[in-house]
């Protein structure tokens, strides 16, 4: 006779997860935040607080933010674990839809338990339920079905039965890898069902390596050997399949120089002889010179996003050929590529075997010296006298000579992805970047979930005044369970990186800065006082040399800490940049000379795009 034992869905779904286990004897799902509604504090609620340090709860400020925080706790822990976030119905749940995306387009595990409406019916409508006059069973959790990997409701306590081995079946597969929902109708969160005993005992998860194909494997072996001029891109699945030693291995054996995505970048350190730095929109001069010669590119777990290929009129040489390693076939067959399905580091080990002794060899080690040089005098203190408002490079510049091989530079939106992304040297995993859906706001979240799974590095959290307008309640909450990271805070006064782009396109400077806004009074915001408000220690830099004495007084606090500085909008990448073109539409129909212009050069860039083989 079955074993069994009598729990409400809530209990159950507490008591399943906390017994889900990495191969090194973590919980898998790693806890839960919650900010508690009407939709899940009686049931959910109830729950989480009898499973205590069995699997332990953090409230957040903000339902889209402490998802964000569990999305970078994922990312920093390669996918191999993961935390839960709960909301109430209504509009808890749709904060977190934001974080969803987020979280889908960057192919990152976390589970969303939204409340969702009675599925008996009998009180609708509920408080705060959306309703459609056209159909039944539509609620507001629906808006999370196309950023799910995963979507269920669960409407009967036995639907726990198979929709979590779902779950985690999802978010343990690295090609189908990505955010999970599991809505939770809120009555249906209190009813009792007697489970079978079994279904709690303790799994563990593996995260599997898909082998290549055979016959892809030779073809590319050939296709490489054949190159004159091939080039290695490296993408964050390099990362998540722990295959940068490989792909360090690979590239010196062979020849290849790497160039790298910003979800790629740190596989390598930028002092590894093979890294020739970010390619594409915000890439390096070395990177983008290689790129454009190749007559083979080789994807490497990455997806070929418009910034990494220069929106694709980066490779220019009329004979390459494109290559993509990937472990899903739609990343691997993107662009009319030649796709190698597997696991990076499986794939890249046995195409190493079959290319044996070869070796192309026919890169400019100097380009990537040149390069090197012109960074680190990119990003030299100009030491400017009163009045003198920094440029991005020079606080990037500060916070790497007061780094070491434990610093993680993090960020995710703004003039800083790019400028990080070219001018940053990291030691290998020393950088986490969310430019996937480069969402505003989830920087100071980020930088939380960060450190919690990787209490041993030093985060400095990268951030815009506008970003940190957006969203920085979680300061509060990084303070509230002593959890420190750096924030260096960049105020330029607006969006100084639109504001640059809406110049590039041809057009005016208009409601950006906050200097080109329909506003009676240029706003006066005190950064440091609001951060000190939230518990933080909180400081303004005056100068580059201020900024780099107050980052070495940061690493020894155990809160965090936020330095202000005030910088330039206007200035680029300069010397440093190969910098290349990105698609961004320019209006057709143009009233100023000035954006005629700008429609003639859009045009022009168009005609060099390559877009398949």
């Amino acid at each position: 006779m079955t074993q069994t034992i009598r729990l409400t869905a809530a209990q159950a779904m507490v008591k399943w997860l906390s017994v889900q286990m990495t191969p090194d004897g973590d919980r898998f799902v790693d806890g839960a935040w919650g900010i508690f509604g009407h939709g899940n504090v009686a049931g959910l609620g109830e729950a989480l607080h009898d499973a205590g340090a069995e699997f332990p709860t953090w409230r957040g400020q903000n339902e889209q933010t402490m998802a964000h925080a569990a999305i970078a706790y994922a990312k920093a822990h390669k996918r191999r674990r993961v935390q839960a976030v709960t909301s109430s119905i209504g509009p808890g749940a749709t904060n977190m839809v934001t974080a969803a995306a987020l979280a889908h387009v960057n192919r990152l595990p976390v589970l969303f338990i939204p409340g969702d409406v009675f599925a008996n019916r009998r009180p609708d409508p509920v408080l705060q339920q959306v309703e459609d006059f056209d159909d039944g069973t539509v609620s507001a959790n629906d808006c999370f079905r196309p950023v799910s990997r995963y979507f269920d409701r669960i409407t009967r306590p036995e639907h726990l039965l198979t929709a979590l081995p779902r779950a985690l079946r999802t978010m343990t597969d690295p090609a189908n890898c990505g955010p999970v929902t599991l809505s939770f109708c809120q009555d249906v969160q209190t009813e009792a069902y007697d489970y079978p005993q079994a279904f709690f005992e303790p799994r563990t998860w593996h995260i599997r390596r898909p082998e290549p194909d055979t016959r892809e494997l030779q073809e590319v072996a050939d296709l490489i050997k054949a190159a004159q001029n091939p080039v290695l891109l490296c993408g964050g699945g390099v990362i998540y399949s722990g295959a940068e030693d490989t792909l360090a291995e690979f590239a010196t054996k062979h020849g290849i120089p790497v160039i790298e995505t910003q979800a790629g970048k740190s596989a390598l350190a930028q002092s590894h002889e093979m890294n020739f730095g970010a390619s594409g929109v915000d890439g390096s001069a070395a990177a983008n010179a290689l790129s454009v010669d190749a007559d083979l590119v080789i994807g490497v777990g990455t997806r070929f996003q418009d910034f990494t290929t220069g929106s694709w009129a980066l490779f220019q040489n009329p004979d390459r050929r494109l290559v993509s390693i990937n472990v899903h076939g739609y990343d691997a067959d993107k662009h009319g590529a030649v796709g190698l399905v597997g696991d990076a580091r499986v794939t890249l080990q046995a195409l190493s075997d079959k290319l044996g002794d070869h070796h192309a060899g026919s890169y400019d080690p100097q380009s990537r010296l040149d390069w090197l040089a012109a960074v680190d005098r990119h990003c030299a203190d100009r030491k400017g006298g009163a009045g003198y408002r920094p440029i991005d490079a020079e606080v990037i510049g500060a916070v790497q000579r007061t780094s070491d091989t434990r610093t993680v530079a993090m960020c995710a939106a703004g003039t800083m992805p790019g400028a990080l992304k070219l001018l940053w040297q990291p030691a290998q995993g020393g950088y986490h970047m969310e430019y996937g859906f480069s969402c505003m706001g989830y920087e100071i979240a980020g930088a939380m979930g960060l450190k919690l799974a990787q209490p041993d590095r030093d985060v400095v959290c990268f951030v815009g005044d506008g970003s940190y307008m957006m969203a920085n309640s979680e300061l509060a909450t990084a303070v509230m369970r002593r959890v420190p990271f750096t924030v260096v805070l960049t105020d330029n006064r607006g969006y100084g990186c639109i504001n640059r782009l809406q110049m590039h396109t041809g057009n005016e400077r208009f409601n950006n800065l906050y200097a080109d806004c329909n506003i009676e009074d240029q706003p006066e915001i005190d950064y440091v006082a609001h951060a000190a408000a939230m518990g933080a220690h909180a400081a303004k830099a005056e100068s580059i040399a201020d900024l780099e004495a107050k980052l070495h007084e940061a690493k020894s606090r155990p809160i965090p800490t936020v330095i202000v500085i005030e910088t330039d909008p206007m200035q680029g990448p300069g010397e440093a940049g190969g910098g290349f073109w990105w698609d961004v539409a320019v209006p057709e129909v143009a009233r100023s000379e000035k954006l005629k212009q700008a429609r003639a050069a859009y045009e022009a860039a168009m005609a060099d795009q390559n877009l398949v083989n």
